[in-house]
């Protein structure tokens, strides 16, 4: 809460038994936004007040909240009149059930410093143009939390979605539950109460979530851990890497030797490294663990403390995530495992006792296929397009896999299970391939340029995802590399792999990008493709599989 201080209600403007309180609730579809402004008339007519509530859709479910507007006053005897809609700056109340929805009303002029109660619930739910945006398209919350404490007359923000979770409810109980807590209107705790109750279903639960975020609102009860900032958590090194890691003692003695090759690190890099290394053991094997370690052990070597160990920190990173490339063995491996069968009852609310169908959708290329074949299967289909073609239309098509049956998870199962033999793999042979060539690019840049060499390797993080989402992806990174040779030897060649890899991240068509490679063609008059672009033409898009390409 970032503000539990109790406020006095305006009076201005009328006698206080004839002012009319108007109060506006936005939420997207399925936070009960509906049921919270019924519950909120219900306790001002408990409480002798005339109130009507009425409701503006939004265009979509994230492209436009809900606004559900209540106006209240006391009942005179006199019939009042009553808006239909909020207007700008005559608003008393706000909640919004979602961080964002706060941001958006601030901008439309619904709160305003001298008069309005802002409550928000601190959680996010990302909006369609943050999800679209291939990098991270989060918009800032710590910008939203500053200028709705300028905006507002009061703020009080808390995670009320985690307390209705906790609670088995709705986030409408807990916003309520801010309401009453705030004080900002004239009723008692008992008369919301009595209002929940009234509605006959799942009375209990909504009245736990909205007892929890009324004591929050008031400052009885604090924060849970998981709400509070924490800061970087320390690497877990030593014993500490050890604590939750269980299995045989021939593993866990290797696992013990990488751990102490971690402490050995630099500690800027170890917290990486260690998070780098636990990715790369639970996606293969503690063999591959040591083969990370080994690549970074080369970046540290020529890395220092005057630079921060920038570059070996970006290795730690984007090398666990170049070598634990997402493929059908991956795949069928996650959707496999206990953890989330476990997770999916959780998010589902499934009972003890019930049974959950959970239907996994596949959709295999030609390409996904001779992947997961032995490299030298795999790059002979790939090298005869007829023979791929005839394959291809077997194939490639959507299948839906029950995994709550026994042959549908036994399928999955068995390509999980063929992760022991992923080194002899294709797809595997040419990841390695990749991640070596970008690698050595990377580091080779070092000697002369510390941050072109840095810039180099953050530019993995273009490549993700699976199918062909990757193959976009990668066509992205290639592109961006492309320019190297533009810019090199120039003081400022870091900054503009940086601008052409942030260009990448913004649109997923890659205009920007076009754009952003149109302006650094022109910064030279060299027309030849540089060393890179030529080995992707050569050997990245033609598999490493054709060697008369």
């Amino acid at each position: 809460m970032l503000d539990a201080v109790p406020s006095t209600r305006s009076k201005a403007g009328a006698p206080d038994d004839e002012r009319v309180i108007k109060l506006a609730v936005l939420a997207v579809g399925g936070q009960g936004g509906g049921v919270l402004a019924d519950w909120i008339t219900d306790v001002a007519e408990r409480n002798g007040y005339v109130a009507q509530s009425t409701s503006v859709a939004g265009v979509a479910q994230r492209t436009g909240a809900t606004i559900y507007y209540v106006e209240m006053c006391r009942d005179t005897g006199r019939l009042p009149v009553f808006a239909l809609s909020p207007s700008q700056g005559d608003v008393d109340i706000l909640i919004a059930a979602e961080l964002m929805e706060a941001g958006r009303a601030i901008i439309r002029g619904f709160v305003t410093p001298e008069r309005t109660t802002l409550i928000a619930s601190s959680h996010r739910i990302a909006a369609v143009s943050e999800k679209i945006e291939p990098g991270d398209g989060r918009a800032s919350s710590s910008k939203v939390h500053a200028t709705a404490e300028a905006a507002a007359k009061r703020f009080i923000a808390f995670d009320m979605e985690k307390i209705a979770a906790d609670n088995g409810s709705m986030i409408s109980a807990s916003l309520l539950g801010a309401l009453a807590g705030s004080d900002a209107l004239p009723f008692t705790r008992e008369s919301y109460e009595q209002a929940i109750g009234a509605g006959g279903r799942g009375v209990k639960a909504s009245l736990a979530a909205f007892g929890a975020a009324y004591d929050r609102a008031r400052g009885i009860a604090s924060a849970p851990s998981g709400d509070k900032t924490a800061g970087p958590a320390a690497a877990e090194t030593g014993s500490g890497a050890t604590a939750k890691v269980s299995g045989p003692q021939s593993l866990l003695r290797g696992w013990q030797q990488l751990a102490a090759r971690v402490d050995a690190l630099p500690a800027p890099v170890a917290d990486m490294a260690l998070r780098g290394l636990k990715k790369v053991v639970d996606y293969q094997d503690v063999a591959y663990g040591g083969e990370y370690l080994d690549r970074l052990d080369r970046v540290v070597a020529l890395d220092d403390a005057e630079h921060a160990y920038a570059l070996s920190i970006a290795a730690a990173k984007h090398l666990a995530n170049a070598m634990c490339y997402d493929d059908m063995i991956r795949v069928a491996d996650l959707k496999t495992r206990s953890s989330r069968d476990r997770r999916v009852r959780r998010e589902v609310g499934v009972k003890d006792g019930s049974v959950l169908q959970v239907t996994e959708y596949f959709h295999p290329r030609i390409e996904e296929f001779c992947g997961t074949l032995p490299a030298g299967l795999g790059s002979y289909i790939e090298a005869r397009p007829k023979l791929a073609a005839f394959l291809d239309r077997r194939i490639n098509r959507g299948r839906h896999i029950r995994t709550d049956s026994f042959a549908g998870f036994a399928a999955l199962w068995f390509i999980g299970g063929l992760r022991r033999w992923r080194r002899r793999l294709l797809r595997h042979k040419v990841e390695t391939a990749h991640l070596e060539r970008w690698y050595a690019l990377a580091l080779g840049q070092v000697g002369q340029d510390y941050a072109l060499g840095t810039e180099i390797l953050n530019c993995r993080r273009l490549i993700k995802g699976y199918s062909d989402t990757h193959a976009r992806a990668q066509s992205k990174f290639d592109r961006v590399l492309s320019a190297l040779d533009l810019v090199k030897g120039r003081p400022d060649a870091a900054d503009w792999i940086r601008r052409l890899r942030e260009a990448a991240l913004k649109d997923e068509k890659g205009d920007m990008l076009d754009g952003a490679l149109k302006t650094v063609a022109s910064l030279g008059d060299s027309d030849v493709p540089s060393s890179w672009s030529r080995l992707i033409h050569r050997e990245f898009w033609c598999r490493l599989g054709d060697s008369n390409t």
